[in-house]
C-alpha cells in the first residue's frame, strides 16, 4: 500500500506544489528544490520518506528562521492538494520545530495542519520528548470544536500507530492515554470515535487486562459507546479472549455444533485455492461468532497465522447453517468469498 501511496508525489505534483509556494514566496528556487527532491535515492524511497525528503528540500530553499517558513506553509496550505499529499507541511513541524522558543507556534501550526492532512505523526516527538506537557494540549485538542484536532488528540498518542515510532511508554503504561479517551468516548463524530477504538485496539495489544475491564466498563452505556468498545476489541476477539467474547454474549462455546467439516483437497499449490465446508447446528438460542485461522508462511520460514471472521449472527435452537468458503493461496494473501451461508 505504502509503494502504491508513494506515487502520489511525482514530477508534476512537485512541480505544481513548488509553483504555489513561489507564488506566494517569489525567491523560492523551484528547480533547486525539485533538483534535491527528486535526486538518485528518489526512486527507492517509500511514502514516508519521500515525504521527509520534501521537507528537508523545503529546509533548504525556504527561510531559515522558522517562523517566516511556516507563515509561508500556513498561506499555501489552503491551496495544496488534498488526501495525504501535504503531509509534508505537518512534517516540516516536527523536523524544525521542536525547540523550546518554537513550542506555541509549533502547537498551533499542528492544530491548524490537521484539519487539511493529519497531523497524527509530526506530533509523537512531542510527546516523546515533553510528556506530561504534551499530553496536556492533547487533553485541551480532546475539546476541540473541530473533529479533525478532536480525532488528532486520539490518534496521536496511539500507542503503535501505523507508520509511525511506537509510544513505548504508553505500551507498558497507557493510563494518560485511557484518561484522554475518557472524553472522546461519546464524541458526536464518528470519526474521532473510530480513532478511539483503534487507539483502544493498539492498547490491547500489550495490556490486555485494562481493555477487557474497560470494555466491562464501558459496554452498554449507549449504541455508540458500544460500537467502540467492539471494533476496540477486534484483536482480543480473534484471539479468543473468553471474557471479551461473554461481553458480546459469545461465551457459550457448547451452545453450537460444527457438523461434516470437509476440505475439498489436501494439498494446494501456490495461485490455487482451498476451499473448505461445514454445517453449523444450534443447540439452543445463541449468539456465534465464527472465524477461521491460516498458517502463512513467512520469508524466514516461520508459520503466521492470520485470523478471520466467517459470521456473527444470532442462531435459534435447531437452526442450521451451511458455510463454504474458498480461499487463494497467493504470494499476497486475501480472502475470497465463494458464497456466504446457505439457507
Amino acid at each position: 500500500m505504502a509503494e502504491l501511496l508513494k506515487n502520489i508525489y511525482t514530477a508534476e505534483s512537485l512541480q505544481e506544489a513548488a509553483e504555489i509556494i513561489q507564488a506566494v514566496y517569489p525567491a523560492f528556487p523551484v528547480e533547486e528544490f525539485l533538483a534535491k527532491t527528486m535526486d538518485e535515492t528518489w526512486e527507492e524511497l517509500g511514502i514516508k520518506g519521500r515525504v521527509r525528503k520534501i521537507t528537508l528540500s523545503l529546509g533548504e530553499c525556504l527561510p531559515a528562521d522558522y517562523r517566516e517558513a511556516l507563515a509561508i506553509l500556513d498561506e499555501i496550505a489552503p491551496k495544496l492538494s488534498g488526501g495525504l499529499f501535504g503531509l509534508f507541511v505537518p512534517d516540516f513541524v516536527e523536523v524544525y520545530g521542536q525547540g523550546e522558543a518554537d513550542w506555541d507556534l509549533s502547537i498551533q501550526a499542528m492544530e491548524k495542519y490537521t484539519q487539511y492532512w493529519s497531523s497524527e505523526m509530526a506530533v509523537r516527538p512531542f510527546i516523546i520528548n515533553h510528556e506530561e506537557r504534551m499530553m496536556a494540549q492533547m487533553n485541551a485538542w480532546a475539546r476541540h470544536e473541530n473533529e479533525h484536532v478532536r480525532r488528532l488528540a486520539s490518534e496521536g498518542c496511539r500507542p503503535l500507530l501505523p507508520w509511525s515510532q511506537p509510544l513505548t511508554k504508553y505500551k507498558q503504561d497507557p493510563t494518560p492515554v485511557l484518561e484522554l479517551l475518557e472524553q472522546l468516548k461519546v464524541d458526536p463524530s464518528a470519526y474521532v470515535r473510530k480513532s478511539v477504538a483503534n487507539n483502544l485496539n493498539d492498547i490491547s495489544k500489550n495490556q490486555p487486562e485494562l481493555i477487557v475491564q474497560l470494555a466491562k466498563d464501558w459496554y452498554g452505556e449507549n449504541e455508540q459507546t458500544n460500537w467502540i468498545v467492539k471494533h476496540g476489541c477486534r484483536t482480543l476477539l480473534k484471539k479468543g479472549n473468553w471474557e471479551v467474547l461473554e461481553i458480546f454474549g459469545y461465551g457459550d462455546s457448547t451452545a453450537v455444533e460444527v457438523k461434516d467439516f470437509a476440505l475439498e483437497t489436501e494439498k494446494v499449490a501456490i495461485g490455487e485455492a482451498v476451499t473448505f465446508a461445514f454445517t453449523l447446528i444450534a443447540q439452543k438460542d445463541t449468539k456465534v461468532r465464527l472465524e477461521y485461522g491460516i498458517d502463512y508462511m513467512k520469508a524466514n520460514g516461520k508459520p503466521s497465522r492470520k485470523i478471520f471472521q466467517l459470521s456473527a449472527i444470532a442462531m435459534q435452537e435447531g437452526e442450521k447453517k451451511l458455510y463454504q468458503r474458498s480461499i487463494p493461496l497467493k504470494m499476497s494473501v486475501s480472502e475470497s468469498i465463494i458464497r456466504g451461508p446457505i439457507q
